[in-house]
């Protein structure tokens, strides 16, 4: 197909290509807003979750008797193909938009009507047939399909963030195992503190992930109420008072998800709290996960002048003049990935704050930001599971030789041995170089027996009961 379609609409007429599913209000929408170069297309659970909420919508008119037959089912099937992947490439406005989303709606709303066109034997831009606005978007607004739209498409992105942040658990859980009986000295402000296990370390990592999915999941649940059926400004103008419940269940028998219809449309639609929420979980994630790339990196410091303590596989060189240099580019990687999310939530923030009485004109840069955190903490998560936590060794034998002449240990001893006794020690050990436990030997401090029970790593560590869980939960 070649050649152009005339459209028009209040400002006047266009020529649009022929070959093209979307309409007059779309190209507009292109011109008006150049800015990022990158189309909503982008993000394919936005256009699956749009199709998804028109396909309801021509469901739910068609029960009320306000559309015909024929219509509806060519309006479900142009919905299902675009859901089964069909005509991505058709949605071409930018991400970041004025008008509260409404290009993006327009966008959704010709796209579906002239495929739906195609159903129905007809050309495209043959909008007497089937129209974008009085059939497509029937009983709805802007304002309550790009919130939903938003909702649906952040829960299946929390569902993917939830899945990854489980496979780099795993990749912990599995190094705590292979490192459960490793000695090594735990650190407070960088200085040696106590003895712990490598494997006690990397259970930490773990426990961390797994905190932060449980509040992922306590967020979709404030995520899943929607607004749809409020129309305007919630007040449900122009639309059947049956709409809001009924779109919800087939809403739900589409997606699959619990969406609940919001007990106020008129707060539903003008608050983001539940946005700016979710944003600030992904951001706590974010920190836990930049902090966890922070030890990485520093426990692998060296290989000769740092702490030398584990080792990440290498992935490549590591500079252009210092041969035989490797970086540690994947925690380095992530920690960047962490710095995005976190500025991602303040724009969260400032969008959610900038709404205005019955309206949030802001909610597109909310969705921009949400899922550019959302898709690069899930590659996040990913990359750093196989390409540097699979692959971690640790120096064993170094960390043992640390723990055995660590002043740290006087902390253990102490309770044998008095604070005053074990000061003494510590700063001898400290003044002449030599270990803790050579000093307490010598003046004969603890009976041997004693001694060697202490510094058991089972005593040093209290590894046993760990152990036990690592395990049961790794095995799980």
């Amino acid at each position: 197909m070649s050649g152009t379609r005339t459209e028009h609409d209040l400002l006047g007429t266009l020529e649009i290509p022929a070959e093209a599913y979307y309409g007059i209000h779309t190209l507009r929408a292109v011109g008006n807003f150049p800015i990022t170069g990158r189309t909503i297309s982008s993000y394919p659970e936005l256009i699956n979750a749009l199709a998804a909420i028109k396909q309801a919508a021509a469901l739910t008119n068609h029960d009320l008797g306000l559309l015909d037959e024929r219509r509806k089912d060519a309006i479900v099937a142009a919905c299902e193909d675009i859901r089964a992947g069909a005509l991505h490439d058709q949605f071409v406005v930018d991400v970041i938009q004025g008008g509260a989303g409404t290009s993006t709606n327009m966008n959704a709303n010709e796209v579906i009507a002239n495929r739906a066109l195609e159903h129905l034997g007809r050309e495209r831009g043959e909008y007497t047939a089937l129209h974008p606005i009085d059939h497509v978007n029937m009983g709805q607004s802007t304002n309550d399909v790009y919130p939903t739209a938003l909702r649906i498409a952040t829960i299946h992105g929390v569902n993917t963030l939830c899945g990854a942040m489980g496979v780099l658990r795993s990749g912990f859980e599995a190094k705590a195992v292979a490192f459960h009986d490793v000695l090594k000295m735990g650190r407070t402000q960088l200085q040696d503190a106590v003895p712990m296990t490598l494997g006690q370390e990397f259970t930490t990592y773990a426990i961390m992930i797994e905190e932060d999915q449980k509040r992922l999941a306590e967020a979709i649940l404030l995520i899943s109420e929607i607004n749809l059926g409020g129309t305007a400004i919630g007040t449900g103008i122009a639309g059947h008072p049956e709409f809001p419940e009924r779109v919800c269940t087939h809403l739900n028998r589409i997606t699959r998800l619990g969406l609940l219809t919001a007990s106020d449309l008129i707060e539903a639609t003008q608050d983001c709290g539940a946005f700016v929420q979710l944003s600030g979980v992904l951001k706590r994630f974010a920190v836990k996960l930049s902090k966890i790339c922070n030890d990485l990196r520093l426990l692998s410091s060296g290989p000769r002048a740092g702490f030398n303590e584990i080792n990440l596989p290498p992935v490549q060189s590591g500079s252009s003049i210092m041969p035989g240099k490797i970086n540690p580019v994947i925690p380095e990687v992530v920690n960047q990935v962490a710095f995005e999310v976190i500025g991602n939530d303040l724009t969260v923030t400032m969008a959610a704050e900038g709404g205005q009485l019955q309206l949030n004109a802001f909610e597109p840069i909310i969705a921009h930001s949400l899922f550019k955190s959302l898709t690069h903490l899930v590659a996040a998560c990913l990359t750093l599971e196989e390409k540097c936590i699979r692959g971690i060794t640790a120096n064993t034998a170094h960390l043992h030789a640390m723990v055995t002449h660590s002043i740290g240990l006087v902390t253990v001893l102490n309770p044998y041995i008095g604070y005053e006794t074990a000061t003494e020690i510590a700063l001898e050990a400290h003044r002449t170089g030599r270990g803790v436990i050579e000093l307490v030997r010598e003046r004969k401090l603890v009976p041997e027996a004693v001694l060697e029970s202490v510094l058991s790593p089972e005593t040093l560590c209290r590894i046993h009961g760990s152990d036990q869980h690592l395990e049961r939960s790794h095995m799980d």
